[in-house]
């Protein structure tokens, strides 16, 4: 029978729902702040530094080789020495990181920050995720995580307030883009924060097993007979999203310049549709436990891949402007649904281990995504050519999910 001491049983009384979905929230806004500031500071590097599309893209990939490493690593981790833990370390690592990158003065060096920040955003992410899974009830299980995936729209939106207001701004003789990657320093005293309210998983902490097997032999588990199945639908469903989401989200303002509008336009427009992400991501949340897992996945994704497909070739501001709500709006939602079903893949034992390979196996794609735009760019392909190629990309994730996934809608967590 398993025992907890007093001390340990007192330091994991859950949260009320609405306490846990603010406090991991918040962390989760953190993370997209520091994404969608990145989206802009490329495009605002590129007229200080002189970039080239492949160096502007070697940013963006750099960032996501950190959060592959992080990923695998953190997640593996976060089975051996709890949620909580890896939460707070990754806070700390990806916002004193950023900051740090703010003081640097050539691109080699701005890249290897990236790849600690990097690191810290791709741990988080899964941790909480999972941490967050297991804190809640089945049959509210689903809502809850993607209502968490919500506070990444509320990240973008401070993102894109302060890269529109700051970026642009004259802080002689400091350059606007270094204060705004100085306030993404801001998360690490966060972390304290955490440390004091923050629960771990209930199911971490009575968990035995986990103690006593080793990191290979959870690696390995992932791919036995039982799993084998959805870890192979997750690592294709992972890698086609974020290989999508990165190559066109963290290019937007630069796209919107290249279609004829200034920086500082761009800036507005991308705004207007990062506010499409907040429904995108309530009615996925009211769906997901209505109509299950894979309805959401499959629904939002195919909307994702037509409104890629209409963006890339729009060559109107209207047309630009509706295609990107509805690229913000599907695409968003589905990603709230891919971080509520992947932990329910797993049991307890394997669960961090399983989201973490699946979502480091994703940051690939994420890494040849924004790769892949700057070099067609600069062999002169059309900005349609390269989207409808992640419209592709979208459909083959979508087939993933429907042949190989299973619904998961209210099951209870082993």
């Amino acid at each position: 029978m398993t025992r907890i001491h007093t001390k340990e049983k007192n330091m994991t009384q859950p949260l009320s729902r609405n306490k846990l979905l603010g406090v991991a929230g918040i962390g989760w806004m953190f993370d997209a702040m520091d994404v969608g500031i990145l989206s802009f500071v490329i495009a605002a590097l590129a007229v200080d530094w002189g970039l080239n599309s492949t160096q502007m893209g070697w940013i963006g990939s750099i960032n996501s080789i950190g959060m592959a490493v992080g990923a695998l690593v953190f997640g593996v981790f976060a089975d051996k020495v709890g949620r909580k833990k890896i939460f707070m370390w990754t806070l700390v690592l990806f916002s004193v990181a950023s900051g740090l990158s703010a003081f640097t003065t050539t691109l080699t060096v701005f890249l290897v920050f990236r790849f600690f920040v990097g690191m810290g955003l791709g741990g988080e992410l899964p941790v909480a995720s999972t941490l967050v899974s297991e804190s809640v009830k089945a049959e509210e299980r689903g809502r809850v995580v993607v209502l968490l995936e919500s506070f990444w729209a509320g990240g973008w939106l401070i993102a894109a307030i302060i890269s529109y207001f700051v970026i642009p701004a004259d802080f002689w003789p400091i350059e606007g883009w270094r204060v705004a990657l100085l306030l993404t320093a801001l998360p690490a005293f966060y972390a304290v924060y955490i440390r004091m309210k923050l629960p771990d998983s209930p199911q971490f902490t009575v968990k035995v097993e986990s103690q006593k097997r080793s990191i290979m032999q959870n690696m390995k588990e992932v791919w036995s007979k039982n799993y084998s199945r959805s870890t192979l639908m997750l690592w294709i469903l992972w890698f086609t999203v974020v290989f999508s989401y990165y190559g066109m989200f963290l290019w937007l303002p630069s796209v919107m310049v290249g279609k004829g509008f200034s920086l500082i336009s761009s800036f507005k427009y991308v705004l207007i549709m990062t506010l499409a992400q907040l429904p995108g991501y309530f009615t996925a949340a009211w769906f997901i436990e209505k109509w299950g897992r894979k309805f959401v996945l499959i629904t939002y994704l195919i909307g994702t891949a037509a409104s890629a497909f209409v963006f890339g070739n729009a060559d109107t501001v209207t047309a630009l402007l509706v295609s990107g709500m509805l690229l913000s709006f599907f695409n968003l939602g589905a990603w709230g649904a891919l971080y509520a079903y992947t932990p329910e893949q797993y049991p307890a034992v394997i669960r961090g281990t399983g989201a973490g390979m699946a979502a480091s196996v994703g940051r690939i794609g994420g890494i040849f995504g924004p790769l892949l735009v700057g070099s067609l760019l600069t062999k002169g392909y059309d900005i349609g050519f390269i989207f409808t190629i992640f419209c592709i990309a979208i459909l083959i994730g979508v087939a993933a999910v429907a042949i190989l996934g299973k619904e998961t809608k209210q099951t209870e967590l082993q």
